[in-house]
């Protein structure tokens, strides 16, 4: 988001290797936002893009990543003025939507918009009348309105645009009695660098994919791959090694589809600290263990697979009272099961929708956005709990009786754990992490379940709650049509 001091983040997202940084302006965004959001997130995109451009530029970083704005861009001035002051590339959203018949009546979220837009109503959905041609017609008139921008300036192409800030004449603006005051020389200048001295996105970067760990893994795995023959594998691991298991599930997913391979077909033993992002995506019938620790993002995008992660067998640190993984912890996943003996960071679970988990404590904003899926806490979490989540469900052991006061209770309600169907669930995952991590703490709660269980508070969305109640009804109406006939 376009703000003071992004031109240092992009800098860093340039020394990342990242191929582009998108600077994102305080206007604009979905109909469904809060109006503080639409129109007072951040600062103008144009003081964004400045910044970035003359940091990019005087650190030499700026030939190796496209720039790329937003935020209420509609037309060929918009992006005239986005290209001079730095940008290559141009996000258009708002201005689209409209041309497509949207009529900003700000209830996506609802599934009731009235021209059929942002809703799955068959009915509503009758309703859209755009048709792909208005959307080209418009960006033609967007495309024909800069070129005779560029015409006149004298520009043959978009890269000999980029950062002439000496090509905007802005003295009307400045000399209007309300801008008596205003310095605009920082937002105007142009950094003095040498001629060979990138100014636009002209280098392809070398992401070093040839090195990475994935990469020995499909070697290893070629006979589960193949064959569908059990593989076991041990290996160390470092925090460079990123995204560990990304690659060799893209090949499980390409032979065999969603289905994956039979469970515990590909096991992984890694020792050492992961990278960013360990298992990301990881596919049906791999199961990866860690010991030692990992970094954020582990287990994102999780799709079937099993993640075991406990510290070595010589650490002297007590697991439950440790960070052992990073933050946002199985962002999006959809499938499969993970087991983290120690603490998890803050975002755990963010929009998770059908993964299994059991941790022994987590950060803020525990189970953010989550939409599905199954999370065991067996210790403290931080503020924010539940946050917008609007499915799954979550127990957690509340053994301090404070957890009420830490959880955002506007969509979900705290339950005890009484039915048969949720302790036999609760207690079968908690059986699971004691044997695959050895966790004291899922053995002290097992060795004394009767006077544990009480602790225990389930997090169950409201919406949630009365979905699966309907379904049940529908499937015992249904079952009894049957039996009748």
């Amino acid at each position: 988001v376009s703000e003071f001091g992004v031109g240092t983040i992009a800098a860093g997202v340039s020394k990342g290797h990242g191929d582009v940084v998108l600077i994102s302006g305080d206007s604009g965004g979905t109909g469904a936002s809060p109006e503080s959001s639409i129109k007072h997130a951040g600062l103008p995109w144009e003081l964004g893009v400045a910044e970035t451009q003359q940091v990019l530029v005087l650190n030499d970083l700026r030939g190796r990543i496209v720039v790329q704005t937003d935020g209420q861009l509609k037309t060929g001035r918009d992006v005239a003025i986005a290209c001079l002051l730095g940008a290559e590339e141009f996000g258009f959203a708002t201005a689209p939507l409209v041309v497509m018949g949207c009529i900003m009546l700000r209830k996506c979220h609802l599934n009731t918009c009235s021209v059929g837009i942002a809703t799955q109503d068959p009915e509503l959905r009758k309703r859209f009348a755009g048709q792909p041609e208005h959307v080209i017609n418009y960006f033609f008139f967007v495309a024909e309105e800069l070129r005779a921008i560029m015409a006149q300036l004298g520009f043959r192409t978009v890269n000999e645009m980029v950062g002439r800030v000496d090509m905007l004449d802005a003295r009307k603006a400045i000399e209007h009695w309300k801008a008596r005051g205003l310095d605009f020389s920082a937002l105007l200048h142009k950094p003095n660098v040498p001629p060979g001295i990138a100014t636009y996105c002209c280098e392809r970067q070398d992401h070093g994919i040839e090195k990475a760990l994935d990469h020995k893994l499909i070697e290893l795995s070629k006979p589960a791959l193949e064959e569908k023959r059990q593989v076991r594998i041990e290996l160390p691991i470092r925090n460079s090694n990123r995204t560990v298991g990304a690659m060799l599930s893209n090949q499980i997913a390409n032979r065999y589809g969603e289905e994956g391979l039979p469970e515990g077909t590909i096991s992984v033993k890694f020792t050492g600290s992961a990278g960013q992002s360990f298992a990301a995506f990881l596919a049906k019938g791999v199961t990866m263990t860690v010991e030692g620790d990992a970094n954020d993002y582990f287990c994102k995008g999780l799709s079937g697979g099993t993640v075991i992660i406990k510290p070595p067998a010589e650490s002297r640190f007590v697991p439950e009272e440790n960070i052992l993984v990073g933050n946002v912890v199985l962002y999006g996943a959809t499938d499969g099961k993970a087991f983290i003996r120690g603490v998890a960071g803050e975002r755990f679970a963010v929009r998770n929708s059908g993964a299994q988990a059991v941790v022994e404590g987590v950060g803020d904003h525990g189970c953010e956005y989550m939409t599905g899926g199954r999370v065991v806490v067996l210790g403290p979490t931080g503020r924010n709990f539940a946050a917008g989540m609007s499915g799954g469900e979550a127990y957690v052991l509340d053994e301090s009786g404070n957890f009420p006061s830490l959880c955002n209770q506007e969509m979900v309600d705290l339950e005890k754990v009484e039915t048969e169907a949720d302790q036999v669930i609760l207690r079968l995952l908690l059986e699971e992490h004691r044997q695959l991590t050895g966790s004291t703490n899922a053995a002290r709660v097992l060795e004394n379940w009767e006077a544990m269980l009480p602790k225990f508070v389930k997090v169950m969305p409201r919406d949630y709650k009365r979905v699966l109640a309907e379904r049940r009804a529908r499937a015992e109406r249904e079952a009894l049509e049957t039996t009748a006939n």
